[in-house]
């Protein structure tokens, strides 16, 4: 920060558990990589190879290594992982990850139907050797299912040994409504039953993100970040943007305010 500005809100520091954000890298070249990691890295913990580029970037070893030497963690998303499994190839997605070193990995059934046993099994086995983050998504197997099942599901996958668990709403399943008001009974069910802290939200959306701030605090954890966002994002937890400047305004002391 350019000015030790006093009375900002509370931020964890990285490396950090919660208040994550989690860049989505959608193809950017090795000079918009280097010009990211430049401006952003004090801010990104993580960035996710979106769906499997990963498979289809050019420099993707000197990509890698730009995050890594900018204190950004890459992984590879979740999609990727879904396209192994659906083809029978685990094994080689365990060589294509050791091939460059990726650490974290996402573990996601949004597109292909896995059984609900077989997303845990894999959760078991790959944790061993990985960081898992789970992505659990209201759909199909739990399709029609209500927030109650959901909860339910996300701490199966935190129990099976998920680090950390995406939460990914769809149109049945949400936890803001049109209007913007959040379902109080979810709210309050995932805060009884839950830690919160191995929450992160899907939130692409600056809205969505401004919303999530507002109800759980601004260290909540948000994923799926566009590169031109991060810093968007950072003066929101803190304050210095005009939709959280008051709501995240500490007390400031009457001495002070009169200054």
């Amino acid at each position: 920060m350019n000015f030790n500005l006093p009375y900002l809100p509370f931020r964890t520091q990285k490396p950090r558990e919660t208040g994550l954000t989690i860049m989505t890298d959608r193809g950017l070249s090795v000079r918009e990589t280097e010009n990211f990691a430049e401006g952003n890295a004090p801010y990104t913990d993580f960035v996710k190879m979106a769906f499997g580029t990963s498979l289809l970037i050019p420099s993707l070893e000197s990509k890698l290594n730009i995050y890594r030497e900018s204190g950004i963690s890459p992984y590879f998303g979740g999609t990727l992982f879904e396209a192994f499994a659906v083809r029978g190839l685990i094994d080689d997605y365990r060589r294509y990850l050791d091939r460059y070193g990726i650490e974290y990995i996402e573990i996601s059934d949004g597109i292909i139907p896995i059984k609900r046993e077989e997303k845990l099994s894999y959760i078991r086995q790959l944790s061993s050797d990985y960081t898992v983050i789970s992505q659990s998504t209201p759909t199909k197997p739990i399709e029609n299912a209500d927030h109650d099942k959901w909860i339910e599901f996300i701490q199966e996958e935190m129990d099976a040994g998920a680090w950390k668990v995406i939460l990914k709403e769809n149109e049945s399943i949400q936890i803001f409504n049109k209007d913007g008001v959040w379902n109080r009974h979810f709210v309050t069910q995932m805060r009884e039953s839950l830690n919160m802290d191995r929450l992160i939200w899907d939130a692409p959306e600056k809205e969505h993100q401004l919303r999530l701030i507002n109800l759980f605090g601004n260290n909540v954890s948000l994923c799926n970040i566009a590169s031109n966002d991060v810093i968007p994002l950072e003066a929101k937890r803190l304050g210095l943007h005009s939709s959280t400047l008051m709501s995240l305004l500490p007390e400031i002391p009457e001495k002070n305010s009169k200054e």
